[in-house]
């Protein structure tokens, strides 16, 4: 294994009196540890269990989202350059939406693993994707810090939005290089500092979020990434992705909140109302919400 990089120094997790799903027998008066961005156990029985966090904030972006090319088409923009023969292995697939929305675009000849930590995750990824005689998709649970294939077996490595949720980055980036062939590429997605700020200025003055324990930019953002790739890639380029929220309806915002305990408001529902309540205010008098995002990938050769 290469050197390690240097890991960020990441903050104590706050008390909270956040509601975990798993947490059936929950007194309301006890004091509870907000989960880390990077608990698997939370991301595995709670917040990743099924499909449907992801898609509550998916939702909001798809709709509100002011640049015509969409995410997923233009993280397909950057991989399509491919050979037309290749073998693809995408970590922390989700529900497949990459591949679902840029189905038509596949070269026949390309084998795409999709791999997720969650079951649930895998199952939908294969429901959203099948389709009689296509064969170009295989489906397996996969941790990043542990690929079950062998050296050199992959052109391209996809990990969309991901890297920032894994416990030892620098095993997961060894992993990734080891299953690399030599000149074979790492897609890696992220955000970078102030994504969604707007949004954090409303959650922080009606819930209790985490925000220095789980910012994903301070674990894998698009500032912290290069430094974190370097020691396992020969080149690395970062490209952005210009977007913005133009939010016109309060539910989509609200159910967007609700879907992840990063917020400060899952599951608790007198934090919930005042976020509704603020969110209907600003609406009703300005009719839109403006948010700001900072997404993008780094391109990195083996």
């Amino acid at each position: 294994m290469r050197g390690r990089c240097a890991e960020e120094n990441h903050a104590r997790p706050r008390k909270t009196r956040f509601l975990s799903h798993r947490l059936s027998n929950y007194d309301p008066g006890e004091e509870l540890t907000m989960p880390s961005i990077t608990d698997q156990d939370h991301l595995l029985t709670d917040q990743y269990r099924s499909a449907a966090n992801l898609s509550a904030r998916n939702s909001l972006h798809e709709r509100f989202s002011v640049n015509q090319r969409g995410w997923h088409p233009w993280v397909f923009d950057q991989i399509a350059s491919l050979p037309a023969q290749s073998r693809i292995l995408e970590l922390g697939c989700g529900p497949g939406w990459l591949w679902v929305h840029n189905r038509q675009r596949i070269p026949s000849g390309w084998e795409i693993t999709l791999g997720d930590l969650s079951p649930g995750m895998i199952d939908q990824a294969r429901r959203n994707l099948a389709q009689e005689g296509e064969t170009r998709f295989r489906f397996e649970v996969i941790d990043a810090q542990a690929i079950p294939y062998p050296d050199a077996a992959f052109d391209a490595v996809v990990a969309n939005h991901m890297l920032y949720h894994v416990p030892d980055r620098p095993r997961a980036l060894a992993e990734i290089r080891r299953v690399l062939k030599p000149g074979g590429w790492l897609y890696a997605a992220t955000n970078g500092r102030d994504h969604m700020a707007e949004l954090w200025q409303i959650v922080l003055q009606v819930g209790d979020a985490a925000r220095d324990a789980n910012r994903s930019e301070l674990h894998f953002g698009l500032e912290s990434g290069l430094e974190q790739l370097r020691p396992w890639f020969a080149a690395i380029e970062r490209r952005d992705y210009p977007d913005a929220l133009r939010i016109t309806e309060a539910e989509p915002l609200i159910a967007y909140a609700a879907s992840s305990a990063l917020w400060g408001v899952q599951g608790d529902e007198a934090a919930t109302e005042r976020l509704a309540g603020h969110v209907r205010d600003q609406l009703a008098r300005e009719g839109v919400i403006h948010i700001s995002k900072n997404s993008g990938l780094f391109v990195a050769r083996r």
